[in-house]
C-alpha cells in the first residue's frame, strides 16, 4: 500500500480513496465481561459490539485459540469493504488470517500494517457500492 503523507484534517487514505468504511475496533482482554458471547468455532468470547455507540468489540481468547498472537494481543481496526478478495489483492499487505467466515453472511481477513492487525470484512447480500 502506497504511503501518502496526509494533513491533520484529512481522512485516512483507505476511507478517502479506497472507500473502506469503519466497522469496529477490536480490543483484546483477559477479563470476562458482562454479556460476552462465546464463539466456540473461533475459541473466542466477544462483547460490546452490539451495544457500543463507537463500535468497540472486546475479545477474550480461549487458551487454545488458533488466532495469531498479534490479534490476541494488539487492538485492531476493522473496515467493511465491498469485495474482500479484490481489496486483499490490491492492498499489497501481508495477510495474517486468510479469508474465512466468522458468521453466516460474513467473510473476513486480517492483514498487517506497520505491525498492527487490520481486519477487512465483506457482508454478502448487501448492495455493493459502484
Amino acid at each position: 500500500m502506497e504511503r501518502i503523507r496526509r494533513k491533520d484534517h484529512e481522512p485516512p487514505q483507505v476511507t478517502a480513496k479506497l472507500g473502506w468504511r469503519y466497522h469496529h475496533l477490536g480490543i483484546p482482554t483477559h477479563v470476562s465481561r458482562p454479556g460476552e458471547v462465546h464463539l466456540p468455532h473461533l475459541k473466542i468470547h466477544v462483547s460490546g459490539f452490539s451495544t457500543s455507540p463507537f463500535g468497540i468489540e472486546w475479545m477474550r481468547f480461549d487458551d487454545d485459540c488458533p488466532i495469531p498472537e498479534l490479534v490476541r494481543t494488539v487492538p485492531h481496526v476493522a473496515f467493511e469493504v465491498d469485495d474482500l478478495d479484490r481489496e486483499l489483492k490490491e492492498c499489497g499487505l501481508e495477510v495474517l488470517c486468510a479469508p474465512g467466515a466468522p458468521s453466516q453472511g460474513v467473510r473476513a481477513a486480517m492483514v498487517v500494517h506497520d505491525g498492527a492487525p487490520v481486519e477487512l470484512i465483506e457482508f454478502s447480500g448487501k448492495k455493493r457500492r459502484i
